[in-house]
């Protein structure tokens, strides 16, 4: 059962009805208790204000709960769920041809993050996006939440929906790593692959990461300031559940913008404790070879502004490590992209990514500029 949109708020509206309760007896009894006509106006005034902020929280996260199991029962996700490795998965499939296209999304997101460049993806060829454990539509699962095990979830998914070979892996930020584990576990399977400001392993390692991570609060408590954040209902509150996201399709963009109000964090904090283990697995992945390997970057100028020229410099640096994986690598730079260049620059994957296909196929001139780098 959903903990942060089911049971938290039902504990929280339980929680709510008791010290609201509690409050108004103790305001009902002060006469008789306090003799203190200034005391017994504190008195009053404190629980007052217990009362406003208990009511406050709990109707803000009852409404979540019910608006989002309301918008969940009546906006099915777009494709189908199928029985894989003893658990339910969600995937999504659009388009034809071959080779198919599987879209793996970043920490913290699901299928839902490819909404925008999948229809026009799907116009080259067959285009499946899918949810890993714990995220979307898919079950959590109890256990390692590494780059082995996700894999290996992943394969079983496409033989159980019978998406058979040749595949193009491409993924956002972490799936960077699960990807290159999946490569190297599955290479019969795969034509291809294309990071979209892939995620290194073992990149936390560096010390302009570390420095990074040393300014941020401890994980635990930013985890548990953001299931309290969530189980209350604040995005929401906040209309953030009804922003347009800009190049999607209406349904799209209201499926995602709902989707940012259900963070799913168990399956967050279970793969960030496992991004370290995934790291380990995944760094003697590789080289593959001749494998045709596209890489998206984020602008290093546009990162250098919102964090530090020394972190944009070591990432940039990953970035352009990622082309030493075959010697049919080329890298693109994103200009004015943030992180989720599949937002900030759609276009640029909808002309790139589609070449990248007919390229596979040899229905389109080879690359001149293996190993290059470029800004667009």
């Amino acid at each position: 059962m959903d903990f942060e949109y089911v049971l938290a708020p039902a504990l929280i509206l339980l929680i709510g009805i008791a010290v609201v309760c509690f409050s108004v007896r103790r305001v009902r009894s002060l006469p008789a208790k306090v003799s203190s006509k200034s005391r017994r106006i504190i008195e009053r005034v404190v629980f007052a204000v217990i009362i406003l902020e208990m009511v406050t929280v709990a109707a803000s996260a009852s409404y979540n709960a019910i608006a989002l199991a309301w918008f969940r029962a009546h906006n099915p996700p777009p494709g189908s769920d199928y029985l894989a490795n003893g658990h339910q998965m969600h995937m999504n499939c659009t388009g034809s041809g071959s080779p198919t296209i599987v879209l793996e999304a970043g920490l913290g997101n699901d299928a839902l993050i490819w909404g925008g460049v999948q229809p026009e993806l799907a116009k080259t060829t067959h285009v499946c996006a899918y949810d890993r454990a714990g995220f979307g539509w898919s079950d959590a699962l109890a256990g390692p939440r590494d780059a082995d095990h996700i894999a290996a979830e992943l394969h079983g998914l496409l033989l159980e929906a019978k998406v058979s070979g040749p595949i193009v892996l491409m993924g956002h930020s972490i799936a960077g790593i699960y990807m290159r584990d999946y490569a190297t576990r599955y290479p019969a399977d795969i034509a291809g692959i294309v990071f979209v400001d892939g995620s290194t392993p073992l990149q936390d390692e560096s010390p302009a990461m570390k420095a990074m991570t040393a300014k941020r609060p401890p994980q635990w408590a930013t985890m548990l300031f953001q299931r309290a954040v969530y189980a209350v209902g604040v995005p929401r509150l906040m209309r953030q559940c009804s922003q347009r996201i800009p190049g999607f399709d209406a349904n799209a963009s209201q499926l995602l913008a709902e989707d940012i109000c259900h963070l799913q964090i168990g399956a967050l904090i279970a793969e960030s404790d496992g991004v370290n283990r995934s790291g380990h697995q995944a760094v003697h992945t590789g080289p593959y070879g001749a494998l045709p390997i596209l890489i998206f970057s984020e602008d290093p100028a546009k990162m250098a502004a919102s964090t530090s020229a020394d972190l944009a410099n070591t990432w940039n640096q990953m970035q352009e490590n990622l082309k030493s994986l075959s010697t049919r690598s080329r890298r693109i730079i994103a200009k004015g992209s943030s992180h989720y260049v599949q937002i900030d620059r759609p276009e640029l994957i909808e002309k790139e990514v589609p070449l990248f296909i007919e390229q596979i196929r040899g229905t389109a001139p080879q690359p001149t500029n293996y190993g290059s780098t470029i800004t667009e």
